[in-house]
């Protein structure tokens, strides 16, 4: 019994450590520029959102893209997927007024890269004329991919906060 928990103990240690220079090497491997290259498209999916415009959303995905949403939802994988999960057909006109992210850490290697932060979003949704108004506020980890021309797109979008509930 000693010896599974001083393994456990060990593996847990060496585990934790290879995590930790893993992160301090991704932050040193990709160039300041391809960083702030990275930090600007997550800003652009954040404008995009705020202006309401779907397609310049979907514009800085791949087309695999996935998104791992809040609250145990399963993920949704691919374009057609994740256009029906945002932008359900008959869905209520929805309207994003408020999101704020920030980029606590940038950083990958090679043709993966990751934004981790903290968002604020805040939107209404209309229901035959009953404007519903939303806020949430959690944190994020996005990873992007490197395409074969070199520009970058976001290829997973993870994010969490508390249950919603109407303002």
């Amino acid at each position: 019994m000693f010896y599974r928990q001083r393994l456990k103990l060990c593996l847990l240690v060496g585990l934790f450590t290879v995590v930790l220079v893993s992160c301090a090497w991704a932050e040193s491997c990709l160039s300041a520029s391809e960083r702030e290259a990275i930090r600007q498209l997550h800003e652009d999916y954040r404008t995009a959102w705020l202006a309401n415009q779907g397609a310049a959303v979907r514009k800085v995905f791949t087309d695999d893209a996935v998104l791992l949403p809040h609250h145990g939802l399963e993920p949704v994988v691919g374009m057609e997927a994740i256009k029906r999960f945002w932008w359900p057909k008959n869905g209520p006109p929805t309207t994003i007024t408020r999101f704020e992210a920030a980029y606590d850490e940038v950083g990958g290697c090679g043709k993966i890269a990751y934004v981790r932060g903290r968002s604020e979003v805040e939107w209404t949704v209309d229901d035959h004329g009953k404007l519903t108004a939303f806020r949430n506020a959690g944190t994020f980890l996005t990873l992007f991919r490197k395409l074969p021309d070199g520009a970058w797109k976001i290829s997973h979008q993870m994010w969490d906060d508390p249950l919603t509930q109407p303002r």
